[in-house]
């Protein structure tokens, strides 16, 4: 039986705009699906119910028709403020902290017309690459409600994934995008640093955070991102496209390029790195449907990078001592967040200036390593995403490891400030999705939606859902 959740985002966009479905209509469908499938998911930390129907009823008057989003529903990951909403980080020591202001990023999402239906679920400050927190508990894979749902994210992509929302924004500051979006069968887009003004990198500590997209398709996943641009006020951004919207690329799907593919890592030399056969396979479909579809195809490695595993950790640690909880508060945290908070503090200035001069140095070598390509196609995950509990809660030196070979393709592209994009192209055996990596030239957005949309005119991913569809 069809339902509107069965629409993808852009067919929903343009029933709204058609009047064939009102904003109320559509918020109201997707609040009954959270009531009714959110308790066996985790994917909301809140849910406002009342605001979207309030904001849906009058979204007329509110917002012209023509906003990018108008009309769609969506919800803000719970480490964005916004005013008068319950926003916890994540965390135990904010569980009853109100803004009194909204972030940018909410602010933006809704001057494009959005609905927003609540919060998603993030680990305690988005630490971590998956999501369960001691005061949210787990968000379970739609997939199979044994696995995670990788993070940070995860509730984002549980929720477009489960077909509680048609598209959501996530952050990715080492993968938290990309990460869950393959861990769930999306496509997940983490921008070049800048792209998104209200989400560029430039705030955050080595460049790293960026605000992207999680859809079901290509084009959903450009929709969005063309909705969370804006006008940047930056000196420094990434080359631009000429093509208009980036809906535009994704929608033609056009052109011919020249790909590099990759399995090697930042981590090879100080951590055991192991390809599953479901990720080797997938990988290997990916190659040879790109080949037919006539791209040319090369091998490519990372430059030797000994020194990349200590400072990116230094940056992993240094980020986390800005956490504003002091004293006596600390012992209210994870002990995993405690542990980064307490060795960022500990960190003096030249280890921290040092490890910010080479991490550069690595993003201009993985710049010139990758000249020759128009995008570098890699793993998307190592394996299938773990039980719920697998990674070790205690030992942060273990569970650091841990999410290194679960996701060692991710942080290298933060650090290099490129724009990538995981595929859903396959699935494992016992029907989990298995994604492909693509990382493209600074501001070679456009070229990952052209590739993502003739991949997904072979795959037809977007036909596959959960039981819980």
């Amino acid at each position: 039986m069809f339902e509107l959740h069965h629409l993808t985002a852009l067919e929903q966009l343009d029933w709204l705009r058609r009047g064939q479905v009102s904003p109320l209509e559509l918020a109201e469908h997707y609040l009954e699906r959270i009531a009714r499938l959110d308790p066996g998911i985790g994917a909301f930390a809140t849910v406002t119910a009342d605001a979207a129907r309030a904001r849906a009823a009058t979204l007329e008057s509110l917002v012209p028709r023509a906003a990018g989003l108008w009309g769609l529903p969506s919800a803000d990951k719970d480490l964005w403020a916004r005013a008068g909403v319950r926003t916890t980080f994540g965390s135990r020591h904010f569980h009853d902290f109100v803004p009194d202001e909204s972030d940018e990023i909410v602010q933006t999402l809704d001057g494009a017309g959005a609905v927003s239906l609540g919060k998603t679920a993030t680990p305690e400050f988005g630490m971590p690459a998956y999501t369960e927190s001691a005061l949210l508990g787990a968000t379970r894979n739609p997939w199979n409600p044994e696995l995670g749902v990788g993070g940070s994210s995860g509730g984002a992509a549980a929720a477009v994934a489960a077909g509680l929302l048609p598209l959501a924004p996530g952050s990715d500051g080492g993968g938290s995008i990309r990460i869950p979006a393959a861990a769930t069968g999306l496509v997940g887009l983490k921008p070049s640093r800048g792209r998104v003004a209200s989400g560029s990198g430039f705030t955050t500590l080595g460049g790293l955070v960026a605000y992207g997209p999680l859809a079901r398709t290509v084009s959903d996943a450009a929709l969005l991102l063309d909705a969370l641009i804006g006008d940047s006020e930056w000196a420094t951004q990434p080359p631009t496209w000429d093509g208009g919207a980036y809906l535009n690329a994704a929608i033609r799907g056009e052109g011919r390029y020249q790909l590099g593919v990759m399995t090697s890592s930042p981590w090879d030399d100080s951590h055991e790195i192991t390809v599953s056969p479901e990720a080797r396979a997938t990988l290997d479909l990916a190659v040879a449907e790109l080949d037919a579809l006539g791209h040319g195809i090369d091998t490519v490695s990372l430059p030797p990078s000994p020194d990349y595993p200590d400072a990116f950790r230094t940056l992993w640690q240094a980020g986390a001592s800005a956490i504003p909880v002091e004293g006596q508060e600390l012992e209210r945290l994870e002990p995993l967040t405690r542990w980064l908070v307490e060795r960022g503090r500990a960190l003096d200035a030249r280890r921290l200036t040092e490890a910010l001069e080479y991490l550069a140095g690595f993003e201009r070598g993985v710049i010139r390593q990758f000249a020759g390509f128009d995008a570098v196609l890699t793993p998307a995950l190592a394996h299938t995403p773990p039980p719920i509990g697998w990674f070790d809660q205690e030992d942060g030196e273990r569970n650091f490891a841990q999410q290194v070979q679960f996701t060692p393709w991710t942080s290298f592209v933060n650090v290099s400030g490129l724009p990538a994009i995981t595929l859903p192209v396959g699935q494992s055996p016992d029907g989990l999705p298995v994604g492909v990596q693509l990382v493209g030239r600074p501001g070679g957005e456009h070229v990952l939606l052209a590739l993502g949309a003739q991949l997904e005119r072979r795959f037809r991913w977007q036909r596959r859902h959960p039981s819980v569809w």
